[in-house]
């Protein structure tokens, strides 16, 4: 059984950093591809980051800079480092594996984690 557990949320003020974690049992993220969404209310989900199969990575214009996805095959892990973080990155984060290697459409996933909640105060 594929499980994907997702971890590092929390609250913090404006400018401040988390670590969100993802961890594999029963897959492997290396040699996959892998994204890192988040869906707020009342907003659509959107793709944050990713990681490709071949090691390059994505972030969307929104966290670049600020972000950053990497990903330790040691320990079957994908991390994103949320950093300077603002209000509006206030979300439900979500790892999540593609259905299809290379389409990154939300809630198009083999497999996802259970969401984390990040809330980022003014």
């Amino acid at each position: 059984e594929v499980q994907l557990v997702d971890s590092g949320g929390g609250s913090v003020q404006a400018g401040g950093s988390l670590r969100l974690s993802c961890t594999a049992s029963g897959f492997t993220f290396d040699g996959s591809d892998m994204g890192w969404y988040r869906e707020a209310p009342g907003h659509e989900c959107e793709l944050v980051s990713s990681i490709s199969s071949d090691g390059s990575t994505f972030h969307a214009d929104s966290v670049k800079g600020r972000f950053t996805v990497s990903q330790d095959n040691a320990k079957n892990t994908v991390y994103l480092q949320m950093n300077n973080l603002k209000p509006e990155d206030t979300s439900v984060y979500y790892c999540a594996v593609p259905r299809e290697r290379g389409s990154w459409a939300c809630w198009q996933f083999a497999y996802w984690a259970q969401g984390i909640v990040v809330t980022v105060s003014s």
